[in-house]
């Protein structure tokens, strides 16, 4: 962290040793001394976090100094210390934007301490969102998160380039896997509206009957059970990004009323007639082809161009080329920093098995196949044997080795998506457990992908 440095200004060098003295006392503050406005002035490049500033200097008056400070930093904080008790100068210089405004009394050095305290507290909070938000700008600059140098791949990148320059709306279309929520996080946090929220909402995962409450929010007593006004996701994603994916399995009555609030811009929450507009860049994601759901009277025409935007197709990873190896390693190499676990190399005939396999699940099945495989393994290599494949449309065998029962749980759970061609509530009612513990494990994946 940066220190926090504090420029002391004051002409009279007792009161001014006093003043330092005290607070070096904390030793997280680097204290300077100077007994000029023009000294101050010519020593501003070294960036000090607060001033203590005398208002009545002998050779620059205090307003002069503030302007030139100002001119340097708009938001540098400024403590005002001063011997005369004017009402009319104290408010000036409060709505010049001085942080505060300290007479010089036997309290001065403690209620200057004090004031310190709460600047370098502000100090410190800046700094961390500062942090958060060059790690927010790393971890989403999308040509590092998102691995792969293959010609599909590079073609995605450029097309996620051209959606970040705009508020234009984005569909995107990929097979189950392929990493559609990551892409609109890319596109989100690499546009204008990175700092406002992100918003995701699996259209699959609310029921039918409360889609519209979730979406657009409700007023209390609005029905039965709405015990409470609600806020909806549209709203929750104002003035950012609102990701819908899986678009295409709402059904038609729902998709008019998306149609109107995004011609309009404005919604109304269940049981309000009062409009609330709206600024949402939309983004929708779907493994199913709309155009031609359009065609069989699945989807809204008019809500297919409406979302169209800029289209973006995510390949296969079957079509990715060499991206394969690339991940493979990648992934495995971040299961081992994770896990603490040495690094591991993987054989050719390992690779070449991941060359034949058609990885119906993508990218995501790729990641639970290569952390299992670095579980499996006995040795510093990852052999052909501890890859685990399904094929045939059988289940993985496991007993080669030793597994966990989670791994048992979501190997079992995907096999069954794959089988059932995702339909979570199917795929929910065939295993006798809850749809939320679907969502739950595909959520978690899906956020880790590449």
């Amino acid at each position: 962290m940066d220190a926090f440095k504090i420029f002391v200004v004051e002409d009279d060098q007792m009161y001014a040793k006093i003043l330092s003295y005290h607070l070096s006392q904390n030793p997280d503050y680097e204290v300077s001394v100077f007994a000029t406005g023009k000294e101050l002035l010519a020593n501003l490049y070294k960036n000090p976090s607060a001033i203590s500033l005398d208002f009545n200097l002998p050779d620059m008056s205090g307003f002069d100094v503030l302007k030139r400070i100002r001119e340097f930093d708009a938001e540098l904080p400024v403590v005002i210390v001063s011997g005369q008790q004017d009402i009319s100068t104290a408010v000036e210089l409060l709505k010049k934007g001085v942080y505060d405004y300290v007479l010089k009394d036997p309290d001065t050095k403690d209620r200057l301490w004090s004031v310190m305290r709460n600047i370098k507290g502000n100090f410190i909070l800046k700094q961390r969102i500062t942090k958060l938000e060059e790690e927010i700008g790393r971890k989403y600059q999308y040509t590092n998160l998102i691995k792969g140098d293959s010609a599909a791949i590079h073609a995605v990148f450029n097309l996620i380039d051209k959606a970040t320059r705009t508020n234009i709306s984005v569909s995107i279309q990929g097979d189950t896997g392929t990493g559609k929520e990551l892409v609109a996080k890319a596109i989100h946090y690499n546009s204008k509206r990175h700092a406002r929220p992100f918003v995701a909402v699996n259209v699959t995962a609310i029921p039918r009957e409360l889609i519209e409450s979730e979406m657009f929010g409700h007023e209390k007593g609005s029905f039965t059970s709405a015990h409470a006004q609600r806020i909806g996701r549209f709203e929750e994603a104002n003035q950012g990004t609102i990701f819908l994916d899986e678009i295409g399995d709402m059904d038609l009555n729902m998709q008019s009323k998306l149609l109107r609030v995004l011609q309009e811009e404005e919604l109304n929450r269940v049981g309000s007639s009062k409009p609330i507009k709206l600024d949402v860049r939309v983004i929708v994601a779907t493994h199913k082809n709309l155009l031609e759901e359009v065609k069989k009277g699945n989807f809204r025409e008019d809500l297919y161009y409406r979302l169209l935007g800029l289209p973006i197709e995510l390949p296969p990873l079957r079509e990715r080329g060499n991206d394969l190896f690339l991940l493979a390693r990648y992934f495995v190499d971040e299961f081992c920093k994770k896990n603490a676990l040495p690094k591991l190399t993987i054989s050719a005939e390992a690779l070449e098995k991941l060359r034949k396999y058609p990885f119906p699940g993508n990218v995501r099945e790729l990641k639970a196949i290569m952390e299992l495989s670095a579980v499996m393994t006995n040795t510093n290599t990852i052999h052909s044997e501890d890859i685990k494949l399904a094929s045939s449309g059988t289940m993985i065998d496991f007993q080669a080795g030793e597994v966990t029962l989670d791994d048992y749980i979501k190997m079992i759970i995907k096999h069954y998506l794959h089988k059932y061609d995702n339909k979570v509530r199917l795929v929910a009612d065939k295993l006798n457990i809850g749809k939320t513990t679907i969502y739950r494990m595909m959520k978690d994946e899906e956020g880790e992908l590449s």
